[in-house]
């Protein structure tokens, strides 16, 4: 369909084509050019860390990242269940025991007030992750963390660019994770970044993301690690996205407040994305939504099959991980994660979007939502 719109076009108008013309016209482009260091140095800055790992998707941040805290089999991590596989996947293969947390029917994010109560003497950390553009209420987090030694580990793949009262989203784990994926608003294609202040981490990460390659014998190997490596091509667009991160912002923010303002009229049927909370403001990562039980649509996936006959593109909620066939041992109970994932939305959203787009798609959503209404 030559009209349809699809759930995300990435913005690449900034040095991307001059940085990767470089990489080309230099022959630097493996893992080993002058690129890679440079957007650790620049994304290390933004979030106030002092170390910055490169590696080649978020998924891979979060395997090493994990890895590098040498967490022991038995061990328990406390996590949001709604959250994307990547999150749980490295505890599973580790032998670390996931322990879920519901969401807040509101921002969608974790529920801070159930933590303490899954606190055991196995517990060793937190995962927080931040949904949708909108941060965990990180203070009392950091606070029962604090309280009983716990490590945090701060996913904020969907956060680049997003403040937690005035201080940005990534700087609050002992060890945090982005992606940049082309969703994201910074974007390499693929491409992923551990940072942290602890250099022994920092050490220990760069090691396991390059075959724990040993410096003084470099084929020797006391350990098995990966090939994560990000290579200069990916860090040269990294870099050109972060120089315009700032307009991206505004961009995504625009984009949010226009789809907010045109879905105004179809309130009663959708739980529309919170503008913002008193601790943050919403970056609108994606800009998602929820039904309720006043249309006779049955969830989220007859919505996007609807959705589809008018040319526009659309994504489901995450699946509960308590609820994944491979996480099999849970018993958690986490109702509105469940409310959220059946009916849980979002639609066209991404940074190239046009403002007739967003009209297009909005016009769509009114149109389905009348036509299934309840009265």
């Amino acid at each position: 369909m030559s009209d349809f719109i699809p759930v995300n076009v990435p913005l690449l108008n900034g040095n991307e084509r001059k940085y990767l013309n470089e990489c080309i016209e230099t022959g630097w482009i493996s893992s080993e050019g002058p690129f890679v260091k440079k957007f650790e140095d620049e994304f290390a800055k933004l979030v106030n860390k002092k170390y910055a790992i490169s590696v080649t998707n978020g998924s891979a941040a979060l395997e090493a990242a994990i890895s590098a805290l040498n967490l022991k089999k038995g061990d328990e991590v406390i996590l949001p269940t709604f959250t994307i596989i990547s999150c749980v996947a490295p505890l599973i293969r580790l032998g670390i025991n996931p322990i879920f947390i519901d969401s807040y029917d509101d921002t969608w994010n974790m529920d801070i007030s159930q933590i303490e109560d899954k606190i055991t003497l196995k517990t060793k950390a937190i995962m927080a992750v931040h949904i949708f553009g909108l941060s965990v209420d990180m203070d009392p987090l950091i606070k029962i963390a604090n309280q009983y030694k716990l490590l945090i580990i701060e996913d904020a793949a969907q956060a680049i660019g997003l403040n937690y009262k005035g201080k940005p989203c990534g700087s609050f784990g002992d060890i945090s994770t982005f992606s940049f994926y082309p969703n994201k608003l910074i974007t390499s294609g693929e491409g992923g970044m551990i940072v942290t202040d602890d250099e022994t981490l920092a050490v220990r990460c760069r090691s396991l993301k390059n075959l724990c390659f040993k410096p003084e014998k470099r084929f020797v190997h006391d350990e098995l690690g990966w090939n994560f490596r990000m290579t200069n091509l990916q860090a040269a667009v990294g870099l050109a996205q972060l120089e315009k991160l700032s307009e991206s912002v505004i961009k995504k923010r625009w984009i949010g407040n226009k789809y907010q303002e045109n879905l105004k009229e179809v309130e009663g049927l959708i739980q529309l994305p919170l503008e913002k909370t008193g601790y943050t403001e919403n970056i609108y990562w994606v800009f998602a939504m929820l039904l309720n039980d006043m249309t006779s649509l049955n969830g989220a996936d007859e919505m996007m099959a609807e959705l589809s006959q008018y040319g526009i593109g659309s994504r489901p909620f995450f699946f509960p991980l308590h609820k994944q066939p491979v996480v099999s041992h849970s018993n958690s109970e986490c109702p509105v994660s469940e409310t959220i994932a059946r009916n849980g939305l979002y639609i066209p959203s991404g940074l190239a979007i046009t403002a007739d787009e967003i009209d297009r798609v909005s016009e769509s959503v009114i149109d389905i939502l009348q036509k299934y209404a309840i009265q």
